[in-house]
């Protein structure tokens, strides 16, 4: 199973990670996106080339939400306000180019953009950077939640540039590059290629899905002319040696799929990439690298020589991860959170299965907790509850917390008497959860119902919400007839 980072572990990942990560809210873009395909719009360049303080308006239209401590960092900033206050020091230049390419890769994908551009920090200083946007998982519908990754790439920038004058300035660039930088030759991958096209394929994609063997026999034929510093550390090498009888482990089966894309690539002309990819250390550890490709100007005839650059962006990938979490779980209690159980009711009532079964839980006393003993006390209760539903209920079942003191359990696929068991389960979890823990006693009220159809979905909750109001009832009518009693006792 793999290793899933606790809440506090994304915290700090975010707050700590490597590259300047941006938390946006892009969803006034997607609603003047959308208002321009309402009104006709199909081809996004010519509009706004037509028109071009359109590119002003989309410009004003983010929103930047969160930034993390690597972004302070880079940009010279003294905090969020700080650089949120200044962005027009950040990113100067004509914002007609600079953000047109990001605007139709947006429009065209309506998942994200790559860019190379150039940022400068609040203290002047000139920054090549790269650029990442992906709309989180979830927020596809409205881009409320988009994450931006901003690499600064200026040292790179500037090695290429060195290149050109020194060969030997070039070799120490190249050897202590703060990127993993791999000299590779694709000259026999070319040669397979070529066989092939000779061969009269026109549909290379339909090629490599009908012959994937030809996709490992070009793995296969690339060598590795020469490696840096920074790939033998980042792949935990001893040196070149170690490093080239390890491959095997380095690139595994998630590189198939990956370089089958490469493959299609070059077969249509693109010497130049980019795109993430999965590697591992030679000690088996994930890597997410974010991989650049070109084929060197002088040998684009036969690919002798390419230069790959690798940038490891696992602790992005973790933030990314991190920020998916917070969409859909509740941060004190762990279970999902209201949004992921609408989501999951609109879902299960579009396709089911059947029958589906409902239970609607009210924690009792909370109100009084906090009153008498403060909001700790009452958050430690919700963490217990949280606990008790995490432990009675597994998937495909889905327990959410819902509401202030609300919560709510949905059992896809069970019937009445499989409701009833995951009632008794919950219940009997409650039990020892109480024996656990001295203190407050964690009681609920509980309320089950089960639909067969779409169209009893409503019907379904009515009735479990009903049902848990009744059983609230007698339970406040029964703490309020023990202390009249203690009260006549005494």
């Amino acid at each position: 199973m793999a290793y899933v980072p606790t809440l506090a572990e994304f915290e700090q990942l975010f707050r700590v990670a490597p590259a300047s990560l941006w938390l946006e809210d892009y969803s006034n873009l997607k609603k003047l996106f959308d208002h321009w395909r309402a009104n006709g719009v199909t081809d996004l360049r010519a509009h706004l080339e037509a028109e071009p303080s359109r590119v002003e308006l989309c410009a004003a239209s983010l929103r930047v939400l969160l930034v993390n401590q690597k972004t302070l960092d880079l940009f010279a900033a003294k905090s969020q306000d700080d650089l949120l206050g200044r962005l027009p020091e950040v990113f100067k230049g004509d914002m007609f180019a600079r953000m047109l390419g990001e605007l139709i890769q947006l429009w065209d994908t309506g998942t994200g953009f790559h860019s190379q551009t150039v940022n400068y920090s609040l203290d002047g200083k000139r920054l090549d950077v790269l650029i990442h946007a992906s709309v989180l998982q979830g927020h596809e519908e409205d881009w409320d939640r988009v994450l931006v990754s901003i690499e600064d790439i200026s040292s790179l920038q500037q090695n290429t540039l060195a290149l050109q004058h020194s060969a030997s300035y070039a070799r120490g660039l190249f050897e202590h590059s703060p990127v993993s930088l791999w000299v590779e030759d694709f000259s026999e991958v070319k040669y397979l290629l070529d066989e092939v096209r000779l061969q009269g394929i026109r549909d290379f994609r339909v090629f490599v899905n009908v012959h994937p063997e030809f996709v490992t026999r070009c793995m296969q034929q690339i060598k590795v002319l020469d490696v840096n510093q920074e790939t033998l550390r980042m792949f935990g090498a001893r040196d070149l040696e170690d490093l080239m009888g390890g491959l095997d482990r380095v690139f595994r089966d998630e590189m198939i799929g990956p370089f089958t894309e490469q493959l299609v690539d070059l077969w249509n002309g693109q010497v130049t990439q980019q795109r993430e990819v999965i590697n591992y250390t030679l000690q088996g550890e994930l890597l997410n690298i974010h991989m650049q490709f070109s084929v060197l100007e002088a040998h684009r005839d036969s690919w002798r020589m390419v230069l790959v650059s690798l940038v490891d962006i696992t602790a992005r990938k973790k933030a990314e991860a991190y920020l998916e979490y917070l969409g859909k779980h509740d941060v004190l209690t762990r279970l999902r959170n209201r949004a992921f159980y609408t989501e999951e009711l609109n879902r299960l009532s579009r396709r089911g299965p059947w029958p589906l079964s409902v239970v609607v839980i009210d924690l009792n006393g909370l109100k009084r907790i906090n009153d008498e003993f403060g909001h700790a006390a009452g958050d430690a209760i919700l963490r217990r509850m949280g606990e008790v539903l995490s432990k009675a209920v597994d998937a495909p079942a889905c327990a959410a917390r819902i509401g202030g003191d609300e919560f709510a359990v949905l059992l896809p696929g069970a019937d009445e008497r499989a409701a009833q068991a995951a009632l008794e389960r919950i219940q009997s979890i409650l039990t020892l959860n109480n024996q656990f823990y001295s203190g407050q006693t964690l009681s609920m009220s509980i309320g089950v119902a089960t639909c067969a159809s779409a169209d009893k979905v409503d019907a379904a909750l009515h009735q479990a919400d009903q049902a848990m109001y009744a059983e609230k009832t007698r339970f406040y009518s029964e703490v309020e007839r023990n202390r009249r009693q203690q009260g006549q006792n005494t």
